[in-house]
C-alpha cells in the first residue's frame, strides 16, 4: 500500500502539469516570474507531502495493534486480590425416600443379622427397588425436645438426669445434637453439636418454665433443624414430654407432614401426668361420670363382661395407624388425643409411657438401642401413580415369624409455585 502511494506521487510531480523542481544555478540570474513559479512548486509538494501523511496514518495504527487482539477472546484475568465469581448451581431435587424398619422376633428380640434380600418394600402397591439399606450405620442428627413446663415440675430432677444416656447411648460415637425447650414458648437452647460436655450440660440446667404446652410448635422447629442436616445422616427427633398441647400455632398434621417428606424418625418418651400431679397439688384426673357410680351409660361389649377396666379400654379401642394417616391427610385438623403416639407412628418411631422416675432413663436408652438395630431402606418412587398420600409397606421375605415396624407412608401436595 506504502509503495503504490509513493508511486503515484512521483508520477504526479514529473508529469507535464507540474515541471520538476530545480536549484537555479550558482551566480544565474534569477527573475520574478521565474522565483514565483518555484514557489507555486514547493507549495504542490508540501501538499502532496501532507496527503501522503494522512493516507500513511491508518496503516501505522493498524500495524502497531498487538498480535492478541486479532486471537480468539478468552476469559478476562481477575485484578490481584479480586475474588472470582462462581457460576450459578443449579440444584434438581431428587425425590429419594428413607424409612426405618425394626424387626422383632416373636420373644420381642431385636434381629439384627437381616440382608436386603430379606427385605420387600411397595409404595402404593408397587415393588420398589431398594438403592440404599443400612443397618444402624449413619451418624445420627437428634433434635432433643423437652417440656419444661410447669406441669412437669415435679418430674425435671429425673429429666435432667438422662443428659448422660442421650451422649452415651443415643448419640453414638459420630452423632450430634441439638436441645430444644418449651412451655409458653418455645426455645433453641443448644444448636447442633457433637460436643458431648455441652449437650449433657444443657440438659442437666434444663430451666424451669410456665404453665404452657406448646409442644407442636417446639416439634415443628425440631423439623426445621433437622431439615437442614446432611442427608448422609439419619435424622431423629427425641421428645421427652407429656403428650398435650396448648397454645401451639402449628397443627400436628402439618408437622407430621414435614417429617415424613424429610425423612425424619420420631421418638418419644412421655411424661406422666399423673405422676406429676401425684407429687404436686391434687387435681381430678377422670372427667365426672354421667351416671351413678356401679352403672355404666352405654350396654356392654358381645361377650365381655362390663367392669371400669373393660370401659376405659373400649374407650382407649382407637386405631392409631389408622388415624396417623388422617391426621396427615388432613393437615389442618385438631388433634387433642394421642398427639405423641400418632407422631411416632407416622414417622415408624416408638412411644413409650412412663410412670416413674426411672422409667424415664430406662426409655431413653432403649432408643439408643433401637437406633443401633435400625435398618434404613432408600428408593425411589416409580409406577406409584400422582395421588397425594403415598402408602408405604415393609415385609420381611424368607424368614417367618418377624414383625416389621416401619413408618406406613407420606403424603406429597401439590408442587409449590
Amino acid at each position: 500500500m506504502i509503495n503504490f502511494i509513493t508511486q503515484v506521487f512521483t508520477r504526479r510531480l514529473n508529469s507535464a502539469k507540474y515541471p520538476r523542481i530545480f536549484a537555479p544555478t550558482l551566480g544565474a540570474p534569477v527573475s520574478a516570474r521565474s522565483m514565483a513559479s518555484s514557489a507555486q512548486r514547493i507549495c504542490l509538494c508540501a501538499r502532496f507531502v501532507f496527503i501522503f501523511v494522512l493516507a500513511l496514518a491508518p496503516l501505522v495504527s493498524f500495524a502497531a495493534r498487538p498480535a492478541a487482539a486479532q486471537s480468539t477472546p478468552g476469559p478476562i484475568a481477575p485484578r490481584p486480590g479480586q475474588d472470582v465469581q462462581k457460576p450459578p448451581s443449579i440444584r434438581v431435587r431428587v425425590n429419594l425416600v428413607s424409612t426405618p424398619a425394626v424387626v422383632h422376633n416373636t420373644q420381642g428380640e431385636l434381629v439384627l443379622d437381616l440382608t436386603q434380600d430379606n427385605f420387600r418394600v411397595s409404595d402404593n402397591g408397587v415393588a420398589q427397588k431398594i438403592e440404599g439399606f443400612e443397618l444402624g450405620g449413619a451418624p445420627v442428627s437428634v433434635a432433643i425436645v423437652m417440656e419444661t413446663s410447669s406441669r412437669v415440675e415435679a418430674l425435671l430432677p429425673a429429666v435432667r438426669r438422662t443428659g448422660i444416656v442421650f451422649t452415651q447411648t443415643v448419640l453414638g460415637e459420630s452423632g450430634d445434637a441439638a436441645v430444644i425447650g418449651y412451655n409458653d414458648q418455645v426455645e433453641k437452647l443448644l444448636d447442633f453439636t457433637s460436643d458431648r460436655d455441652a449437650i449433657q450440660k444443657t440438659i442437666n440446667q434444663l430451666p424451669e418454665g410456665t404453665s404452657g404446652a406448646r409442644l407442636y410448635d417446639a416439634l415443628a422447629q425440631a423439623v426445621s433443624m433437622l431439615r437442614d442436616r446432611p442427608e448422609s445422616r439419619r435424622r431423629v427427633i427425641v421428645s421427652v414430654a407429656e403428650a398435650t398441647d396448648t397454645g401451639s400455632e402449628e397443627k400436628l398434621g402439618a408437622v407430621l407432614r414435614e417429617a415424613q417428606l424429610a425423612n425424619i424418625t420420631i421418638y418419644s418418651v412421655g411424661l406422666s401426668s399423673t405422676a406429676a400431679e401425684v407429687r404436686g397439688p391434687q387435681k381430678q384426673n377422670a372427667p365426672i361420670s354421667a351416671t351413678p357410680p356401679g352403672t355404666f351409660g352405654l350396654p356392654p361389649m358381645p361377650g365381655t363382661p362390663q367392669t371400669p377396666s373393660s370401659e376405659q379400654q373400649r374407650q382407649g379401642n382407637v386405631d392409631l395407624l389408622g388415624l396417623a394417616v388422617w391426621v396427615v391427610q388432613h393437615a389442618t385438623a385438631t388433634v387433642r388425643d394421642h398427639p405423641l403416639e400418632l407422631a411416632t407412628i407416622a414417622t415408624g418411631g416408638l412411644y413409650q409411657s412412663t410412670l416413674r422416675d426411672s422409667e424415664i432413663e430406662s426409655a431413653v436408652d432403649a432408643i439408643g438401642g433401637e437406633l443401633t438395630a435400625q435398618y434404613t431402606l432408600s428408593y425411589r418412587p416409580t409406577g406409584t401413580g400422582a395421588g397425594d398420600y403415598h402408602e408405604i409397606k415393609v415385609e420381611v421375605v424368607n424368614r417367618r415369624g418377624l414383625k416389621v415396624r416401619s413408618r406406613p407412608g407420606y403424603y406429597l401436595g401439590p408442587p409449590s409455585k
